[in-house]
């Protein structure tokens, strides 16, 4: 898995299939994203497969879909759902999504950088794009993954690898 800004766009690689994760590991639930693409790695990656830990850095994740041919990206949300509920969003919906204002350098989110990296593609290819959120409970600095989001995330890792890797083992998922 990589980690670090910036690292990998200096390798101009071209990815198959990129999985993201985004949010902050100092801050709760916010960490289900990293949490997920650890787990994802961790169990050994299916062949065309790369995850990255995107942290907080909108402009990581920018670079990173434009070297990829399909993007996963996962984060945490707060929709009111119940903690632990996935919610799946495929391209047309996260382009539905409703902006937030002007892009801000210090508020830029993975969906502004979904946003971003589709105007700049502009009539070229673009990356097939879909999303996981993860509904968080606790968000307090110095606080880890509570119960319901460690589940969900543990789950999610275990489905994808499912879904990416033909020879793996089907995954069973059950009702959030």
């Amino acid at each position: 898995m990589q980690t670090g800004l910036f690292q990998h766009a200096a390798e101009s690689k071209r990815y198959a299939v990129l999985v993201i994760g985004c949010g902050n590991l100092l801050r709760g639930d916010d960490g289900a994203g990293p949490e997920c693409v650890r787990l994802l790695a961790s169990a050994g990656l299916p062949a065309g497969v790369t995850a990255l830990d995107a942290g907080t850095s909108g402009v990581d994740v920018v670079l990173s879909i434009r070297q990829a041919s399909r993007v996963i990206l996962i984060d945490s949300c707060r929709s009111g759902r119940p903690p632990g509920s996935l919610v799946g969003l495929s391209a047309a919906e996260l382009a539905a999504i409703p902006g937030g204002g002007a892009l801000d350098i210090h508020a830029f989110r993975w969906i502004d950088a979904v946003r971003l990296t589709l105007a700049l593609a502009g009539a070229g290819p673009a990356a097939a794009i879909s999303a996981w959120l993860i509904e968080g409970a606790e968000f307090a600095p110095g606080s880890g993954l509570s119960p319901a989001v460690a589940v969900a995330v543990s789950r999610l890792a275990a489905d994808l690898r499912a879904s990416l890797d033909p020879a793996a083992p089907a995954a069973v998922t059950t009702g959030a």
